[in-house]
């Protein structure tokens, strides 16, 4: 059963929403505007002293009055607004849902055989796509255009060929020397929502296993001999059904060097930096997508090929509804981006949250996707899980009683919407956990429970990082630098562990102890918040799952604070199951 676009029972209510939130809108831009003209970025201040212009005071002194005006004559109807748009948050499911059109108007399933191993992409990021007063802050500006810019940059990481070249790395700061390169795993030729018939990110890998794959009455069986079209996205996104069937489009590689140093292998984890974000990622969790506005925007730029998208997530005003105690005046932030058909998802918001991060409802979305079904007819399902903690420092037993909640709630939807006939094959839980494995201050978190259940590919054990992980948080003040304003600088840095120690977030000391970081002999990695982890308990008893690769992406150097990170499983499946 797919789920309702409108997070309101019926068009009335949502209607008398939209009018409130229109009522509201011009206050709140007037208010933002006022803020953000007192707070400039490192670019803004930078160009002023290149142009040497002296008019700033003037200008922050006369605009401050005009916005501060034009807020106050926007005030009453704000406030009638708000009468109307805070009693209906008690009636609003927590989540937009938005589902692509089908090419056909008569939509099937897309169904596959699945034989052998196939493969599945994730990736993870925080944006910081606060109300530009409020990302300013964290020394980022232009809410709306870095949300389209954004959604520009992850379409054209996702739609480019899955090729690979694997290195060997005796460690994670050695210069990496290409070896053998393997040939591109094979992609479909053309991308979309999976109710377009449009087949994804499953294939076969270099020792000849295949999957085969029926579209509708058409069927495209995939080796590994073969590249996928590199041409524009525009072109890919506009293929259909006709041109599957007659063949595909003509093949071409892209210059591998271009985008990362190759994988590297190590702890039997083969991992890499690229300056693109993985080729055929099938499910994206992005993190602080706040504003109402950039989440549309991303919307609009990731459909063509995210054909399921949960946005606006979260509860506003009173939580619990007709109660003061706890007043949400952002959502959770979380988005959710999907080829599969989302089947169930569920929201919950942390009850815990204290000073500047209650105002927001960060908690848990859970999704249940169909992937398709197997040669036996039994659906094929995954679980997908996304998260953004507490994030103050020095707070752990927050986070830590956050983490009880997570596990909680994820058991709880899985058994709530798990069927006797259907296979499980991932089960994933990513986002912001605000915590690092390598702080002391961190410690509490790191001992979790959690992570006996879920498994971390770049974790060692409580407090200890696998040698070659790299952190995930920059530090703000240096996020324009030329060492890291591009994807390539921002690649070659990361690479380069006396560089990195510049760019990333050092690990927080622990209350009266002293910080010796790194230990004698181990590499300099720095705060790593943001996590993808998978469990195999949950999935079904024929089903194993392998770790293809970790990514750490550059491709959005200049554009947040967070390094996204991507994770691509395989999962073999008994075909006697």
């Amino acid at each position: 059963m797919a789920l309702q676009a409108s997070p309101f029972p019926n068009g009335c209510v949502a209607g008398i929403h939209a009018v409130g939130w229109a009522f509201i809108l011009p206050c709140f831009w007037f208010l933002d505007r006022l803020i953000a003209l007192c707070k400039s970025t490192t670019p803004e201040r930078t160009q002023r002293l290149e142009k040497e212009c002296y008019l700033h005071p003037l200008k922050v002194f006369f605009g401050s009055i005009i916005f501060f005006i034009l807020f106050l004559v926007t005030a009453p109807l704000g406030f009638l607004g708000f009468m109307l748009w805070a009693p209906l948050q008690a009636c609003r499911r927590p989540f937009h849902y938005h589902r692509e059109t089908p090419a056909s108007p008569d939509e099937t399933h897309r169904g596959f055989e699945l034989v052998g191993k196939a493969s599945f992409g994730f990736a993870t990021a925080n944006l910081c796509l606060l109300p530009d007063s409020l990302a300013r802050f964290n020394n980022l500006g232009h809410t709306q255009h870095r949300a389209a810019v954004i959604g520009q940059h992850i379409v054209q990481g996702v739609c480019r060929p899955h090729s690979r070249i694997f290195v060997d790395s005796p460690s994670s700061c050695g210069t990496p020397s290409p070896s053998n390169s393997i040939l591109p795993t094979v992609n479909s030729s053309s991308y979309g929502a999976p109710d377009k018939h449009a087949p994804v990110s499953h294939h076969s890998d270099s020792a000849g296993v295949h999957v085969s794959i029926p579209l509708s009455n058409s069927q495209v069986t995939c080796d590994d001999t073969e590249e996928p079209s590199t041409d524009s996205p525009s072109l890919l996104l506009n293929m259909n059904d006709d041109s599957n069937q007659q063949g595909r489009a003509s093949q071409r590689s892209v210059p591998r060097a271009s985008l990362s140093q190759g994988l590297r292998q190590q702890d039997d984890v083969p991992w890499e930096v690229s300056s693109l974000f993985p080729a055929n990622v099938d499910i994206l969790c992005l993190e602080e997508v706040f504003d109402k506005r950039a989440a549309k925007k991303l919307t609009q730029a990731l459909k063509p090929v995210f054909g399921h998208i949960l946005y606006d997530v979260g509860v506003y005003a009173c939580q619990p509804p007709c109660r003061c105690s706890s007043f949400k005046f952002f959502n959770s932030g979380l988005f959710l981006a999907s080829r599969f058909l989302v089947l169930e998802a569920e929201y919950h918001c942390f009850p815990n949250s204290r000073g500047e991060d209650a105002l927001a409802a960060k908690g848990l979305l859970s999704a249940k996707v169909l992937i398709g079904q197997n040669e036996k007819q039994k659906n094929v399902v995954g679980y997908f899980n996304c998260t953004h903690l507490h994030a103050p420092e020095g707070e752990g037993e927050i986070r830590y009683e956050q983490l009880n909640l997570v596990t909680k709630w994820i058991g709880d939807f899985q058994a709530a919407n798990k069927l006797p006939d259907e296979d499980v094959a991932f089960d994933v839980l990513c986002g912001d956990f605000n915590f690092d494995n390598c702080s002391p201050d961190d410690t509490l978190e790191q001992s979790h429970c959690l992570f006996e259940d879920y498994r971390d590919p770049c974790r060692a054990g409580p407090g200890k990082e696998k040698p070659w992980v790299i952190g995930t948080l920059l530090e703000q003040p240096t996020l324009y630098e030329d060492d890291i304003n591009t994807p390539e600088s921002l690649r070659r840095t990361l690479e380069s562990e006396d560089l990195r120690k510049r760019y990333i977030s050092p690990p927080v000391p622990g209350k009266d102890r002293p910080l010796v970081y790194p230990e004698t002999g181990q590499p300099w990695i720095g705060r790593r918040i943001d996590y993808i982890l998978y469990r195999e308990n949950s999935v079904s008893k024929h089903c194993r799952t392998e770790i293809e690769e970790v990514t750490f992406i550059t491709q959005l150097a200049g554009l947040t604070d967070h390094i996204p990170v991507g994770l691509r499983l395989n999962v073999i499946m008994d075909s006697a199951g």
